[in-house]
Formats: C-alpha cells, sequence, structure tokens
C-alpha cells in the first residue's frame, strides 16, 4: 500500500507540472517569470526588524531584495501596499495537514493481541519509526486553504500515532505548484507520544508507566542493534537509529506529562521539542527547568454557561480557573524566557487560532515575540532558516499582506504568498459603500442606509418613515438594489443597478412597470450625525476589549490548593499527649521541637526563640500514619496489563503530585505512602514511596533514598481465568511456573553479563539490555523487595518456598487474609504482613478472612500494618487501627503502631519515620483526642516540618475557593451576556484505582463495595 501511494505521488510531481529540466511534449515551454515588486509598505523583514515605507522584490518564488532604496526592474508586476503591513508567513511544526487520520482496528473476537502483528519489525507494534510522512501524502487544497486564511504557509505533516509515529516532512501550502517544488524535506522530524498506535490492537503498553518503559527499552535496543549485536534484522530499529539526527517531537500533554517526557530525553541525551496543552503555566519554574522547547497550542476553552444555579456546581474550580488563566500562559512563558513556538493543530475551526493569538497579546504577550514564535523560532528549529521565516535575501517568498498589525482584532489578512504564487485571502482595497445617502430615481428621493461587514453588507431603504424591502448585492464595483414599492396588493420592485463613482452611486434604474430610468445615491453627513459618528466612537471605545485579572496559580492549581509552596518551620508543641512509639511509651504533658525537617527535642518546658507556640493541652502528638499499600496519586493506569510481567515499569514515572485525595489523606493524618502497581500479573511493576507533599512536585514527593519495592501478585486476580483474556498463566499452577521463569531466565541474564564483563575477548558481543531483567536481577542481589497481593494460604506457602530456592525472601504479603493459618511460617521466613481490618466476603478467594487476623500475626511475632488499599479507607486508618484493639485485645500502643511504626519496618524506612524520636524526620500530626478514637480530628498533618493541612485555616480556606467561584461565576457569566461561545457544564469525575483496575481511567466502583 506505501509503495503505490509513493507512486501516486510521484507520478503528480512528475506528470502533474513537471519540472524545469523535463521535456514539454504538450505546447510550448516558454514561460514568463517577471520579477514582482509590492511597494510603499510597512514590512516585517523578522520579528526585530521592521521597515517602513518598504519594497519587497522577489522572482521565482525568492525574495531578490527588501528595503527603502529597492531599485524596480524595467516589467516588473508593481503592487502597491500603500498602508499595508507584510510579514513572513507562519510556520506550524506540528501539524497533520495532508496525512489521512488512522482508523481503529477493529477487533477479532473477545481474544486479546499480546503479540505484534508485524513480521521483521520490533516486536511491538505501536513503535513505528519507520513510517515517513512523504510517502503518504495527499495533499488537500481545502485544507491548505484554511490554513493559509489564519496566515500559514510552510508546516511539517506527520502522522500523530503511535508512541514512535515515524517521520515527518517540511513542505509549503502551494496549490500552484506540485510536491517536487511544495517539499522541501522529506524527513525532518522523528515523533513521540505517550499513546498507542490506532491501527493495533496489541494490548501492550495499557498504561502511561507501560509507554514510559517502551520507550527507553527502545533506546537501550536501539544503542544495542546499533553496535552489531543482534543476529535479526529489525527494520523499526534501524529506521529509529537513522532518525536520530532529526529533531525530535514529543507529543507530551498535560502538565506532569511534559516534565515526564523531559526526564526520558535526558535519560539519553535527547533534548526533545516538547507539544503541550498551554497548561504550562501551572508549573512554570519546573518547565523552565526542562530547557525544552515548547510547542503551544492556541485552544482556549470556552466560558461554561452557569446560568443554572444547580448545574454551575458541577463545573471544577480547577475547570473555571483554567477557563480564566489560560490566555496569559504564552506572556508567562515569555517572562520566563522559555524558547517556544505555536501550533494550530487543536484547533476545531481554523479561525479561532488567529483569534486566540490576538487574545494573547492583548492579554501581555509581546507582539515581537508572538511573530517570533510564528517565523523565526519554527525556522530555527528546523535549521531552514535561510529559507522560511523571515524575509531576507533568498529566503522564500512566503509572506502575508495585512491591512494594518495582524495582532490588532481589526485587521484583516489580505494574500498570502507561498512561493512567489500569490493567494487572495480578503481582497485588498473593496471599495467601501457603507453609508447614509440621499437615493433619486423617478421623481423620488428616499433615504438609503448600507451597513453590515464589507463582504455581507445590508441595505434599508425609506421614505416619510416607510420602510421598503430592500436587498442589496455589490460584487466590486458592481452594485444592485432589488427595492420593494409600497404596494400593498400586488408584489412589484424597482430594480437599480449601478457602480460607485467617487461619493456618489449611480446608475440604471427600471421601475415596477418596465421603465427605464436613471438613479443615483449622494452620500450625506449632517451635524446630526456627525454627532451620532462621535456617540458611536464613545460607544465603540466603551467596548473595547479589557483584560480580566488573572486567578492566581495555586499549588496545585485546584481547589485546595497552597497561595506558596509551603516552607519548614520551627515550631513547639506544649504539654501534649506523646506517643512516640519507642520504649518510652505514651508522654503526658510533654513538648516536642521540630527544627529543620527533624525532631530536635522532646521534654518538658522546653523553650526556643522564634519557635512556633502550638499549645497542644489536651491533645495528642503522633507519627504520621503511612499507608504501605495505597493507588492514590498514580496518572492514568495503576496496572501494566499488557504482559504476565511488567517489572519494566515503576510508579515513580506516574506519581500525581495534583491528585485531590493528597490533601484528602493529609487530612485523615497520613504523610507517607507506598504506591504499588495493581494485581494484574504475577509479576508487577516498581513502587513509589512518597512524602505527601501537598502542592510539590513529583520528584519532590518521591523519598529517594528509600529502599526500593516491586509489587507481586497471587491468586484470581492474576490467573485471570475468569476475564475472558485467554492470558497464560490461567491457573494458580501457571503462576508458579511464572515465578520459576522469569527468575531462571534472570539468573541466565545475570551469567551472561557477568561473562561479557569479565571477558577479554576482542569484538565480544554484548548481551541486550533488558530493563525487565534488571530489575529481576535486583531482586535476587537483595536490592529490591517484594510486597505481594496475596489471599490464599497455599499460595503464600507456594511463593516463600519458591524464594528460598532462589535465595532471596518476601519482604511483605499484602491482603494476607489467610495470614493468620500460615502466621508461624511467616515468621520464620520473615516476611511481614500488611493486612485489612475487617474486610472479608467481598469474593470467592477472601471467604476464610477474619477481622482477628491483624493480632494472631502480631502474636507470633509477624511485623503487621494496616494498609488502605483504597484512597476513601486511608483518610481513616486511625480507625482501622482501633479495631485490632476489638479484635484481638491488641493494646492502644502497638494498634497504633500498626499504621505508624511498623509499615515503616516493612519499608524499612524505620530509621528516619514512624515515631517519635530526636533526629527522626518531623512526620508528626496532632490530633484533636485520641487518634484511635472515632471522633479524633487531624488538626495539623506535618511533613518533613513542613504543615501540610491545618485544621484551623480550613475555614479561611473554604472562604478562599468560595470566594474564587463566585468571582470566576460572575465572569462566566458576563462572558455569556456578551456573545461569547459558551459550553454545558461538564463534571470532572474522579474515581479511585483498586489492585483490579486495567486501563489508564479510574472507576469508582469496585468488587469490594458491590
Amino acid at each position: 500500500m506505501r509503495i503505490c501511494t509513493l507512486l501516486v505521488v510521484l507520478f503528480v510531481s512528475f506528470f502533474g507540472n513537471a519540472q524545469d529540466y523535463f521535456p514539454k511534449n504538450d505546447g510550448v515551454k516558454q514561460s514568463f517569470k517577471n520579477h514582482v515588486a509590492i511597494t510603499n509598505a510597512t514590512i516585517y523583514v523578522s520579528s526585530s526588524q521592521k521597515l517602513e515605507k518598504a519594497t519587497l522584490l522577489f522572482k521565482d518564488g525568492k525574495v531578490i531584495e527588501v528595503g527603502t532604496l529597492v531599485v524596480v526592474p524595467k516589467n516588473a508586476t508593481i503592487i502597491n501596499a500603500t498602508g499595508k503591513t507584510i510579514y513572513p508567513s507562519f510556520i506550524d511544526i506540528y501539524s497533520e495537514f495532508g496525512i489521512d487520520k488512522p482508523q481503529p482496528t477493529p477487533r477479532k473476537g473477545f481474544a486479546t493481541q499480546y503479540d505484534s502483528s508485524r513480521e521483521g519489525y520490533y516486536w511491538n507494534d505501536h513503535i513505528k519509526p519507520e513510517y515517513n510522512a512523504y510517502e503518504n501524502l495527499k495533499y488537500d487544497d481545502k485544507a491548505a486553504n484554511l490554513l493559509r486564511e489564519i496566515g500559514f504557509g510552510t508546516v511539517v505533516s506527520h502522522s500523530n500515532d503511535g508512541i514512535i509515529a515515524g517521520t515527518g516532512l517540511l513542505w509549503t501550502l502551494n496549490d500552484t505548484d506540485n510536491n517536487a517544488k511544495r517539499i522541501l524535506n522529506t524527513k525532518v522530524s522523528q515523533h513521540f507520544s505517550f499513546t498507542k498506535s490506532k491501527l493495533s490492537n496489541q494490548s501492550y503498553p495499557s498504561s502511561l508507566m507501560g509507554s514510559m518503559a517502551l520507550i527507553r527499552q527502545v533506546y537501550h535496543d536501539a544503542k544495542w542493534y546499533a553496535n552489531g549485536n543482534s543476529k535479526t534484522k529489525d527494520l523499526s530499529l534501524e529506521n529509529f537509529n537513522a532518525n536520530r539526527n532529526l529533531i525530535q517531537i514529543f507529543d507530551a500533554g498535560d502538565i506532569l506529562n511534559k516534565l515526564r517526557a523531559s526526564k526520558i530525553g535526558k535519560e539519553f541525551g535527547i533534548n526533545y521539542i516538547i507539544k503541550g496543552n498551554g497548561d504550562e503555566f501551572e508549573k512554570i519554574e519546573e518547565i523552565k527547568k526542562t530547557n525544552a522547547t515548547y510547542i503551544i497550542p492556541l485552544d482556549f476553552p470556552e466560558a461554561y454557561d452557569v446560568s443554572d444555579p444547580y448545574l454551575a456546581q458541577q463545573v471544577s474550580l480547577s475547570d473555571m480557573k483554567f477557563w480564566n488563566q489560560a490566555p496569559f500562559n504564552l506572556k508567562i512563558l515569555a517572562e520566563n524566557n522559555i524558547n517556544f513556538v505555536l501550533t494550530a493543530s487543536d484547533n476545531k475551526k481554523a479561525k479561532d487560532f488567529l483569534d486566540n493569538l490576538r487574545k494573547t497579546v492583548l492579554y501581555g504577550l509581546p507582539k515581537e515575540k508572538a511573530l517570533a514564535a510564528l517565523t523565526e523560532t519554527p525556522a530555527k528549529i528546523l535549521n531552514q532558516s535561510a529559507l522560511i521565516g523571515s524575509l531576507n535575501k533568498g529566503s522564500l517568498a512566503n509572506f502575508l499582506i495585512v491591512s494594518g498589525d495582524i495582532f490588532e482584532e481589526k485587521s484583516t489578512i489580505h494574500e498570502n504568498w507561498v512561493q512567489g504564487n500569490r493567494n487572495i485571502v480578503d481582497k485588498m482595497d473593496i471599495e467601501d459603500i457603507r453609508g447614509d445617502y440621499n437615493l433619486t430615481f423617478a421623481n423620488q428621493t428616499f433615504d438609503l442606509s448600507i451597513s453590515g461587514e464589507l463582504d455581507k453588507l445590508e441595505a434599508k431603504t425609506s421614505k416619510d418613515s416607510i420602510n421598503y424591502g430592500t436587498k442589496l448585492t455589490y460584487k466590486e464595483p458592481w452594485l444592485t438594489l432589488v427595492i420593494k414599492t409600497k404596494d400593498t396588493i400586488t408584489n412589484s420592485y424597482y430594480r437599480l443597478t449601478g457602480i460607485k463613482n467617487k461619493t456618489t452611486l449611480e446608475g440604471k434604474a427600471v421601475l415596477e412597470n418596465g421603465t427605464e430610468t436613471s438613479w443615483t445615491a449622494i452620500k450625506k453627513e449632517t451635524a446630526e450625525k456627525k454627532e451620532e459618528k462621535k456617540e458611536e466612537k464613545k460607544e465603540e471605545k466603551k467596548d473595547e476589549p479589557k483584560v480580566p485579572e488573572m486567578i492566581p496559580v495555586t499549588y496545585p492549581n485546584i481547589a485546595y490548593g497552597n497561595a506558596v509552596k509551603p516552607t519548614q518551620e520551627t515550631i513547639l508543641f506544649k504539654n501534649a499527649t506523646v506517643w512516640t512509639g519507642e520504649k518510652e511509651g505514651n508522654l503526658t504533658e510533654t513538648d516536642v521541637l521540630i527544627q529543620n525537617g527533624k525532631i530536635a527535642q522532646i521534654g518538658k518546658n522546653l523553650s526556643v526563640p522564634n519557635a512556633k507556640i502550638v499549645d497542644a493541652t489536651g491533645k495528642h502528638l503522633t507519627a504520621g500514619i503511612i499507608d504501605e499499600h495505597s493507588h492514590i496519586a498514580i496518572s492514568k493506569g495503576v496496572n501494566e496489563g499488557g504482559q504476565n510481567s511488567s517489572a519494566e515499569v515503576t510508579i515513580e514515572d506516574v506519581v500525581n503530585s495534583d491528585d485531590i485525595n493528597i490533601y484528602r489523606n493529609l487530612s485523615g493524618g497520613v504523610t507517607s505512602a507506598n504506591l504499588l502497581h495493581g494485581s494484574a500479573n504475577p509479576i508487577g511493576g516498581r513502587a513509589a514511596f512518597i512524602k505527601l507533599k501537598w502542592g510539590y512536585t513529583p520528584d519532590e514527593m518521591l523519598v529517594k533514598e528509600a529502599p526500593k519495592y516491586i509489587k507481586f501478585a497471587l491468586g484470581e486476580n492474576v490467573k485471570q481465568s475468569n476475564w475472558g483474556s485467554g492470558r497464560f498463566p490461567q491457573t494458580r499452577m501457571g503462576v508458579e511456573q511464572v515465578y520459576e521463569d522469569y527468575f531462571s531466565r534472570a539468573l541466565e541474564y545475570k551469567k551472561e553479563w557477568t561473562a561479557y564483563n569479565t571477558s577479554k575477548v576482542k569484538n565480544k558481543v554484548a548481551p541486550r539490555f533488558d530493563i525487565e531483567m534488571e530489575v529481576l536481577g535486583q531482586i535476587l542481589d537483595k536490592k529490591r523487595f517484594i510486597t505481594c497481593h496475596s489471599y490464599v494460604q497455599s499460595e503464600i506457602n507456594m511463593l516463600m518456598k519458591l524464594a528460598e530456592r532462589y535465595n532471596f525472601k518476601i519482604q511483605t504479603f499484602t491482603h494476607i487474609l489467610e495470614g493468620y493459618k500460615v502466621a508461624d511460617k511467616m515468621a520464620a521466613h520473615g516476611v511481614g504482613g500488611s493486612t485489612f481490618a475487617d474486610w472479608w466476603g467481598y469474593k470467592y478467594e477472601v471467604k476464610d478472612a477474619i477481622p482477628y487476623n491483624a493480632a494472631l500475626m502480631n502474636g507470633q511475632g509477624v511485623v503487621v500494618s494496616i494498609n488502605s488499599d483504597d484512597a476513601e479507607m486511608s483518610r481513616r486508618l486511625n480507625q482501622e487501627a482501633a479495631k485490632a484493639v476489638k479484635y484481638g485485645n491488641v493494646s492502644e500502643e502497638e494498634a497504633w503502631k500498626f499504621v505508624t511504626l511498623n509499615p515503616a519496618k516493612l519499608l524499612q524506612v524505620d530509621d528516619k519515620i514512624g515515631s517519635i524520636k530526636v533526629g527522626k524526620d518531623a512526620d508528626i500530626v496532632l490530633w484533636t483526642a485520641n487518634p484511635l478514637s472515632i471522633y479524633a480530628k487531624a488538626e495539623k498533618t506535618i511533613v518533613d516540618g513542613i504543615i501540610f493541612y491545618d485544621l484551623e485555616k480550613e475555614a479561611a480556606t473554604l472562604a478562599t475557593i468560595q470566594k474564587q467561584r463566585n468571582e470566576l461565576t460572575n465572569n462566566l457569566l458576563e462572558a455569556k451576556n456578551k456573545g461569547l461561545k459558551t459550553q454545558a457544564p461538564k463534571k470532572k469525575d474522579v474515581g479511585h484505582y483498586h489492585c483490579d483496575t486495567l486501563g489508564e481511567n479510574c472507576v469508582v466502583s469496585h468488587a469490594k463495595y458491590q
């Protein structure tokens, strides 16, 4: 198919309009290629060079000279552009112009596709560097015209389909010539995204973290392949390596994905050009640190119709704020010296691009920066500055003729010349016939008023307060008026045709009886009219667009976000009941000092200058709660279920620092969480241990020095026999064999690398670097630790025995609802148990669960914690811990350790957090009452000595949220009243991930609640 398409392109190129050196057998070959001079114009040679009353001279599609003293050759075509402004035509480096959008491939039956559908290419269908846009072109005159109408003359076209989507080409929007002249560079860019190809149903990757892992593996494989280590040919890797010298464009999307794309680039020495989505201002400091150039779409959200107060409640504050803030994005990027270019790719209506461009200038983007972002900067990125992006000598004659300043609302693009070919967008110097006239014919005088837009004029004829229905047609220079007579019995008309002659309209009239006569319409301007015009001008000034005040950005930029990033404080708690979690037990009327993010002193009657004093009399101070098993704060997929092992993926890649559940957990006293992969696979992805630093970035939340973990899983979820997937394993026996297979392969992988690294043979062949095997090797080397989803005692026994065969141990069994049956064996193995307090019966393999499980395991010497596995339950883990007192008579102090010190031990961070001890991190919570009480509230939640939740400030926070909603609601109503486009209120659904959630979207419902 690709070959056929290429032949069509070549046929059109060669025979549709042959090159100069081709024979001409169907007529004479001579053509006239005179100079063309555009004179008396204001010319922007570049964004920083402006010439007044200048001339642009070009020939054969290229600029010959530009300046104020240009000598125009004889026989040149001269176009007088007095009062007009000339700009270089715009460049869009992110377009799908001329490329057919791929249609989704229908699924074949219910079976999941796990393997690639291609041979000789990379093992994953979503990696397509071999795709070349220039081989799949279809020039579209209509689409080209729409782009020219908003100023574009050159675009980079690519197929936006796949994680690695192939190459793009640079070509012009030149209707007159063919691809032989249009195409400036067949391969100029290589394109990336986090989104799978629509042309394949291959299941992997099924998550954002899977896409990131796949891109990393491609880079490793490409290097290995380039060094000649592969025994087979891989056309994808060959093309990927060949494309490495092209510009690398990454369609990242939202604000966090831009940081993720940059992170991958830095790992492999690639500085991607990153396409964003207009929210860069929300984390401007982090965007600046990427040192990337950004492609910014100008697709602002329409105002929400909040007329109905009940429907208006569905619109989130974050969406309201974004509507207000988005037009300021480019101003903020420019102020921070961040390099950017603009694209029309996201605009559903092309016209919106120019409207929004002018809006950004109105909102503070300097015009020079705006012009550079559309001309010089993209040309420089493409290494084509000598050819496009300016009107210097030798550049293509790609330019716009505009009625005035292109960034002003009333300016009109008249012409867009591409490679010296004239494209009329809106005819220049159209005679303006609008005004009020005395119309005379057949001895009668009428009042004639012509108004409206130049391209859509309207006329009104009246006499003695009687209106005569009038229809006007104006095609310069001809004017036609059809006027209904005052005869109310029959339909009869006066028909007038004529032309404009200075201030007079005149011509021939045909009366209702067929008699011909002449007519004239003389423009009138009375004193009264002059006064009216003055009033109109006043009104126009009143109606000049106003720039609203930008709602301040918060951290994160949603409800409950911080006005500024909170910082460390020196805080002295006085007279608290302190739950130390250490041998000292609970201390009454005790002071605790936190300083520099650490617990500095514990004692009575402490006094420290300049410390913030918190009266904790009658209150309880504890270590912060640690959730050993959480799925909050994860972006776009908790399971990478496309394979039965996903050790190559890591939750660290997809920490979502903007998840409101972070704030909600802080309000429940949670200060840190172990974010786990789901349980779709026997071998899941790597975990991320974070501190809940609300308003900080994902990188700032990660506890980098903490020991590294990986999620394994047993039971119903991994065998998937009731899911209809057809993937191995389908039985619990098969699950064990998956582990045997992968660990035996990991051992062999280690041996291959050991042999390679110790060999002194020349020209030795390096093994393939495999991220998945590297991670499993870390387990074998006791550098990464397993937390395993588990229920049934037989499987729990199986995995402990398997681990012992491979000389490592399981660190934690999570859920472990039959742990009480094998607690002695768990203690002997040295594995901990992280369980639910009293969940049971929510699926068949949980039928033997009992609420005494935690107490029974604890009694056998197993380190026990209670976890949430749920964004709602994690807010009440203090109450979950209290259940151990009821079910098993565990002491209050010991029960509290189930959510503080014990999970810290399981995560091997108990030297830093989990108890109140001098020198440990100041992750502490002040409670209004005994923390195990259902009446206790977290009053202050502190992480690393920073107050991230303060109950005393909650009322003020809610008041601020309501104030902003009210202000924005009024602004939205005002926008609607002004006639601006609106959209219906939309509820932003935010669900919760659980172990068995598949795909990138959260679900609210879950088996545990059904």
